[in-house]
């Protein structure tokens, strides 16, 4: 199938076969891939009847609470945290837990119907894992009916086992790239370790979150590899994060994506999972730009407000952007809009609970320069990294 063909005159059919019961096949996917700018709108167009017959005008919104930030011995070239990495972001050891519920209680009064509780490492130890237990019990309790996802790395059977047990809803570790990318962008670990903490994952009884991180320079055929193999493994959660080229990491200055390209990708990625949440995560702000909104019509789930070491787009302007599109946030009234109870007094989690180290200082929200907020600089095409700390009271490395 050529591009024109699936595009011009087979998208529709492609869909329509999709519905059927039909595999996308990796001919048909790089197809998606290549399909020219002009066409892109018409083919999100398409690819959105499936979000809509599996997910009809729903978002799920999650929010992250990042538990460990820094510190990490692992290798990874796109992330901020790794091993000798000089990226200027905050650094901490491990919350309270009454620092997680704390944060965990603002996202799930901003919408978020899930909690995904993050440390950065290698895996968790014994310790660890008790800890997070008591975090997820926490926040279970606090806030009935929330999700709570965990993402502590590498884990254990015995591990997996526990947080299923304390009430762990689902688990997340990403493949991020094709097997036949990894080496390039990890060495302390492999890909067959992120495929077994999934396997582990999904053997506890978790559902099994795993996706992508694109613009790496991976082909599109590796981009493809890397998504069949997130069907392959039956993630019921597929986020999509678009590198953020952090400063002072191997990838620094890396800007390959448009926000067209990524409308192609999530596109490719939803006729390969039809009835997978698909998650626009990472980076949408500075590569999807103006586009955020029409990615819903293909992705179903976001993440609200900050990552775990770069600032996203203020709250309520995800909330206001996710009403503005026609769309509204999982687990609301049928009767309300996303935007009609914006969540008053909640801050983007930019620093730790409590401020920097301990200081006193309260975390507080983005100011009015919502242009840098949404992660794109006064001059149109020059994307703007703003990374944890800027914003708030806390230094960047606090």
């Amino acid at each position: 199938m050529t591009v024109d063909q699936l595009v011009d005159t087979d998208a529709a059919g492609l869909v329509g076969r999709i519905e059927s019961g039909h595999a996308l096949t990796e001919a048909e996917a790089l197809a998606v891939l290549a399909a020219p700018d002009a066409q892109t709108l018409d083919l999100v167009a398409q690819a959105g009847r499936l979000r809509r017959t599996h997910f009809g005008n729903t978002v799920k919104v999650n929010y992250l609470v990042n538990l460990k930030s820094g510190l990490c011995p692992e290798d990874c070239t796109y992330c901020s945290q790794r091993l000798g990495s000089d990226a200027q972001i905050l650094k901490y050891k491990w919350l309270s837990t009454e620092e997680a519920a704390e944060q965990a209680g603002l996202g799930v009064r901003g919408g978020a119907s899930r909690v995904c509780l993050v440390a950065s490492g290698r895996g968790p130890t014994d310790r660890d894992v008790n800890r997070v237990t008591d975090m997820i019990e926490r926040v279970k309790g606090e806030n009935p009916g929330v999700e709570v996802c965990a993402c502590l790395g590498l884990i254990k059977e015995r591990h997996a086992n526990k947080l299923a047990a304390a009430g762990a809803d689902a688990y997340n570790h990403n493949l991020n790239t094709a097997e036949s990318k990894y080496e390039d962008i990890c060495t302390t670990h492999t890909y067959a370790d992120r495929v077994a903490t999934v396997e582990a994952s999904k053997a506890a009884g978790m559902s099994p979150c795993s996706g992508l991180i694109v613009g790496m320079g991976e082909s599109d055929e590796q981009l493809v590899e890397a998504a069949f193999a997130l069907r392959d493994l039956n993630a019921d959660s597929v986020p999509v994060n678009f590198l953020m080229p952090f400063e002072g990491t191997p990838l620094e200055g890396t800007w390959e994506l448009t926000p067209l390209r990524c409308l192609r990708i999530l596109s490719m990625v939803r006729l390969a999972c039809p009835d997978k949440e698909v998650r626009i995560a990472g980076g949408r702000e500075m590569h999807l730009r103006s586009l955020q909104s029409v990615a819903l019509e293909v992705a179903n789930s976001l993440f609200l407000g900050d990552y775990l070491t770069s600032e996203g787009q203020a709250a309520e302007a995800d909330l206001a952007m996710i009403a503005d599109a026609g769309f509204r946030v999982l687990g609301r009234d049928e009767g309300t809009t996303a935007g009609a109870a914006p969540c008053a007094g909640h801050a983007p989690e930019s620093t730790r609970p409590g401020g920097p180290a301990g200081s006193g200082g309260a975390a507080e929200p983005l100011g009015a320069d919502t242009t840098a907020a949404a992660g794109v600089s006064a001059n149109p095409g020059t994307p703007v990294l703003r990374r944890r700390g800027a914003g708030t009271a806390a230094a960047p490395n606090a």
